[in-house]
């Protein structure tokens, strides 16, 4: 049997996430309060700020930086740390704790090279810290194998692939998406996991990913 029509051991189940956004009622007016208070935010809080343009834009390409950076060029004039903060490559990090570390350590090395420039940001342009509450829902698809998670794929919302992709790494501290722990675990095609897992997800439109990765599996598949 090919891999194509292989039964899995366990079907793949399809999620979507449903966001709920709070404010924290922590706001900076320049970079040594912003880092202070990024040192003590929830963890949920750096996930939202470091992914709400991906989230809010899922169809364009390229995205905009994550929130830190745009604040830091766009509001303070920060153009050299916004430049560092946006070159955070998100995809090597494996916790929000590491992206956290990161992210401070890029900000006070700025302000320890920037002792005596303190700028502050406008009236009614502090740093607003939002929080984002996720409520994981089931979308009532499963696949069985690799061509029912194909067609499965190319239908589901953009949503759900970036909660299979994005929030299940990152959030939950797992290795790898779950598309690609799932293709090597249940339906054991542990090369294929490696060459999806491989993927920068950052550099595709939310569409693009779906596309490239169905052709990445039909293109495998044809080949098994």
């Amino acid at each position: 049997m090919s891999s194509w029509n292989k039964r899995a051991k366990n079907p793949f189940q399809f999620y979507t996430s449903l966001k709920l956004l709070e404010l924290t009622g922590k706001k900076a007016v320049n970079m040594r309060e912003l880092v202070e208070i990024i040192k003590d935010i929830p963890g949920s809080s750096i996930y939202y700020h470091t992914h709400v343009f991906l989230q809010r834009h899922q169809s364009f390409s390229p995205e905009p930086p994550n929130a830190f950076a745009y604040w830091a060029s766009h509001v303070l004039g920060e153009y050299k740390l916004g430049e560092e903060l946006s070159s955070i490559d998100i995809c090597e990090f494996s916790s929000i704790r590491e992206l956290r570390e990161k992210i401070i350590k890029t900000i006070e090395n700025h302000l320890f090279e920037n002792k005596s420039q303190i700028r502050y940001a406008p009236e009614g342009r502090e740093f607003d810290f939002i929080k984002a509450r996720s409520f994981v829902v089931p979308t009532g698809f499963s696949a069985r194998n690799l061509k029912e998670f194909v067609g499965i794929l190319g239908k589901i919302t953009i949503h759900s692939i970036y909660f299979h992709i994005f929030a299940s790494r990152l959030r939950i501290e797992k290795d790898m998406n779950d598309f690609s722990f799932w293709i090597d675990t249940s339906a054991g095609e542990p090369e294929l996991a490696k060459i999806i897992a491989s993927l920068d997800p950052y550099s595709f439109t939310m569409e693009g990913l779906r596309r490239k990765i169905i052709s990445l599996i039909t293109r495998w598949s044809s080949r098994r």
